[in-house]
C-alpha cells in the first residue's frame, strides 16, 4: 500500500508503507530483512517509473528510501585486541545506509554477525531517510524504454530523487567526516549512494558486472599480463575449474568450469578503458585481473570504484624503470616504500602521509618470487630487491632537466620508478584495502639501457608469464589466511567504522 505526504512542491510525494523498524541477533535473517526491504523499495520506483507512459500528466512526486541497519551500546566493552573491525571502539548509536544487500550478502553477514558476537547487542533494520536515486533503483542489467520518459513533459528531476553528488562524497573513509550533535556514527566507510555511484561506474569501466568482482586483485598496466591470464584461465576452466567456478571476461561472457568455451559466442566491438577478468570461487574468492593501462589518473579510479566491493587484497603486477646500476633487465623489485610524486591523491591523502608495508603481503610476495623462480634465503637478491618505489605522473620526464628528479630519487633511496604503484598502495592505505607490489624491471633510462624491438619481444615472451605466475600464487597464500589476519591494524585510524 502506497502512502502520500505533503510536499513543499506543487505534487505531493507518493512513497511505499512505512516499514517499522525489527531487531535481530540472527545475522542472515537480518541480512534477509534487508534485500526484501531493498527490492520493495527499488520495485516501487521501477513501477512508478513504468507508470508514467500509461498515467498520462503525474500528480504526485514518488520517493522511496535506502535500508539501513544500526547498533547502540551503552559499553565500552573489551574486545579482542587482535581484531582490526568488527567491533565499535564507544558508546553510542551506529547506523549505516544498505543498496544491494543480495551482491553484499556475504559481506554484510560477515560484519553483522562480528558486531551481534563482540557487543552482544541485536541489529536493527530500518528504513533511512536517504531517498534511492531512480537511476540506482533498475540496476546494472536493466534495459529503460526512452519512450516512457519522451511521453512527459516534466522533468524527471521533478518527480523522482536524482543522485545528489553533493553528498556522495569520501569523507567517512577519509577520516574528516563528523556527526552533527544527535547524530549516529558510521558504522561502514561507504554511504548506499557512493557505493551504487562506484557500481555503476565498474560496470561502465571494465565491461564486467560488479557480481563478478572477487576478493583477490590483480592490476597490471600491460596487456600482456592479460593476454597470459586469460590463457591460465582457460586452461583451469577445461581442467574441470581447480577449485575455481567460471571464468569471466568483458561483455560478461563465461565459460564455467569443465567446458573449454564459453556459454556465448558474443563478443564486444571494442575493449573498454580498464577492462577485468574474473577468475571466480564460491563466497567471491577468487580472483579478478584489471589491465589499468598507463598513468595514477587510471590507478586511483579503478580502486575508488572496486575500493566499495571491500576486497581483501590488491596487488600491482607491472614494469617499471630500474634505478640502480646493479640491477638487470627481468629483475623483481619489491616495494616496502612508495615515493608519491603522482599527485592524484594529494587532496585527500596528503604526501607526508606514510604508507607502511604489510607485513602478511610481504610474506606473501617474497616467498611466491622464492617458489616460482628456485631462488631462497641470500640467493634471492640476485634477482630481486626491496625497497622505495616511485610513482610519477610525467611519463617522459627523462627529457626534462633531470637533476631535481634524480636527486629526489637518489635521496628517498628509490630503486624503481612507475605510475601507478604508489596510486594503489595509497588507495589501499586510504580505503583500508591490503596492498602491494612486485614490479619487473623492463629498462634502465638512468643507465641508457633500452630494450630495442626483438629485445622487448623476448623479454616479454619469457619474463610475464614467470611474474604473473608469482602474482597467482600470492594471491592464493593470502587466500588462504582468515581476513581477520589479513586486514591489518595498521590500516586503522583512532575512530574506524565496524565494518572493515
Amino acid at each position: 500500500m502506497d502512502k502520500q505526504i505533503s510536499s513543499n512542491s506543487a505534487l505531493s510525494t507518493t512513497t511505499p508503507e512505512a516499514f517499522e523498524p525489527q531487531s535481530f541477533d540472527n545475522p542472515a535473517e537480518a541480512v534477509d530483512c534487508l534485500e526484501a526491504l531493498y527490492e520493495r523499495n527499488t520495485r516501487f520506483l521501477r513501477e512508478a517509473f513504468e507508470g508514467l507512459g500509461k498515467s498520462g500528466r503525474p500528480l504526485t512526486r514518488f520517493r522511496a528510501c535506502y535500508p539501513q541497519v544500526s547498533i547502540e551500546t551503552s559499553s565500552f566493552g573489551h574486545v579482542d585486541s587482535r581484531l582490526s573491525f568488527g567491533y565499535v571502539s564507544a558508546p553510542g548509536v551506529y547506523t549505516t545506509t544498505i543498496t544491494r544487500p543480495k551482491l553484499f550478502r556475504h559481506y554484510l553477514k560477515e560484519q553483522l554477525g562480528h558486531l551481534i558476537r563482540n557487543h552482544g547487542v541485536s541489529v536493527v533494520v530500518s528504513e533511512s531517510a536517504t531517498p534511492i536515486p531512480l537511476h540506482f533503483a533498475f540496476g546494472e542489467n536493466a534495459h529503460v524504454e526512452a519512450s516512457a520518459a519522451e511521453s512527459i513533459d516534466i522533468p524527471l528531476r521533478d518527480l523522482f530523487d536524482a543522485p545528489d553528488i553533493t553528498t556522495t562524497d569520501d569523507e567517512i573513509a577519509n577520516g574528516s567526516y563528523e556527526p552533527g550533535p544527535g547524530e549516529p556514527s558510521p558504522l561502514a566507510p561507504f554511504t548506499a549512494q557512493r557505493i551504487d555511484y562506484s557500481l555503476a561506474r565498474l560496470s561502465h569501466y571494465t565491461a564486467t558486472s560488479a557480481s563478478h568482482f572477487q576478493n583477490f586483485v590483480l592490476f597490471t598496466n600491460y596487456q600482456f599480463y592479460i593476454d597470459e591470464f586469460c590463457a591460465w584461465a582457460r586452461q583451469q576452466m577445461a581442467e574441470g575449474g581447480n577449485g575455481y567456478t567460471a571464468f569471466v571476461e568483458p561483455g560478461n561472457i563465461t565459460t564455467l568450469a569443465g567446458a573449454d568455451k564459453p556459454e556465448n559466442d558474443y563478443s564486444l566491438a571494442r575493449l573498454p578503458q580498464m577492462p577485468a577478468y574474473h577468475l571466480k570461487k564460491k563466497g567471491h574468492g577468487g580472483i579478478t585481473m584489471v589491465n589499468i593501462g598507463v598513468g595514477p589518473s587510471n590507478a586511483k579510479t579503478i580502486t575508488d570504484h572496486i575500493a566499495v566491493l571491500r576486497p581483501h587484497v590488491w596487488l600491482m603486477l607491472g614494469h617499471c624503470a630500474g634505478l640502480r646500476n646493479s640491477q638487470r633487465l627481468g629483475d623483481y623489485v619489491l616495494a616496502h616504500a612508495y615515493m608519491r610524486e603522482d599527485h592524484v591523491l594529494d587532496d585527500d591523502l596528503p604526501v607526508w602521509i606514510p604508507l607502511p608495508a604489510l607485513a602478511e603481503v610481504q610474506v606473501a610476495l617474497q616467498d611466491a618470487v622464492a617458489e616460482v623462480t628456485g631462488y631462497k634465503d641470500y640467493d634471492l637478491k640476485q634477482i630481486m630487491r626491496t625497497g622505495t618505489v616511485a610513482t610519477i605522473d610525467n611519463r617522459n620526464w627523462e627529457l626534462r632537466d633531470q637533476r631535481g628528479p634524480v636527486k629526489r630519487l637518489s635521496q628517498a633511496r628509490a630503486i624503481a620508478l612507475d605510475m601507478e604503484a604508489a596510486t594503489i598502495a595509497a588507495n589501499g592505505f586510504r580505503f583500508r584495502v591490503p596492498y602491494g607490489t612486485l614490479l619487473c624491471v623492463s629498462d634502465k633510462p638512468l643507465h641508457g639501457e633500452l630494450k630495442l624491438p626483438g629485445m622487448a619481444t623476448a623479454f616479454y615472451r619469457t619474463q610475464v608469464s614467470q611474474h604473473l605466475k608469482i602474482g597467482i600464487l600470492a594471491l592464493q597464500k593470502l587466500a588462504a589466511m582468515p581476513p581477520e589476519k589479513l586486514h591489518s591494524r595498521k590500516l586503522r585510524s583512532f575512530y574506524e567504522t565496524s565494518f572493515q
